[in-house]
């Protein structure tokens, strides 16, 4: 599988799923803010951490894959979340990215101009969830070869 962009998905999209996403995301937002009123901003900071749309866009994934298998008389339950799983799986990847950029920022700021320092843990936070998306994919591709060698009936040994 090769990591893309595929920009006709926008075109699917209604408007209400992007105001369930942008209520979703204020609210988190709010709910940061009057932490961080409370607790100070460290505590408030990490609840900005907390994926703000995440929690619509799963909702919507699941939604629309289960209505897609439901136009064609299949039901539809199991693809919707497994489809939310999928999106799930790349937003956990892509947050330790983030917690891997924000230690950087953290420790290299206050000693190293920020010019620096924000697109060098930029292209850390990338190289770090591509990574775990590879080091994912390589356990199914071996039992895909395993699975492809016994069904010729070929041995695999050490």
């Amino acid at each position: 599988m090769r990591i893309g962009i595929d920009t006709s998905a926008l075109a699917l999209s209604k408007w209400q799923q992007y105001s369930i996403r942008f209520l979703f995301g204020g609210a988190i937002t709010v709910v940061a803010g009057l932490v961080a009123n409370e607790f100070g901003p460290e505590v408030g900071g990490l609840f900005l951490a907390f994926p703000a749309i995440f929690p619509a866009s799963a909702t919507l994934i699941e939604k629309n894959e289960k209505e897609k298998k439901e136009e064609k008389g299949l039901s539809g339950a199991v693809r919707g979340r497994q489809a939310a799983a999928v999106d799930a799986a790349g937003s956990t990847m892509g947050s330790v990215g983030l917690l891997v950029f924000a230690l950087l920022v953290w420790q290299l700021i206050p000693h190293h101009n920020a010019w620096i320092v924000l697109p060098g843990a930029m292209v850390v936070w990338l190289v770090v969830a591509v990574l775990i998306w590879e080091i994912r994919q390589r356990p199914r591709e071996s039992r895909r070869t395993i699975e492809r060698n016994a069904s010729r009936g070929q041995i695999v040994g050490k």
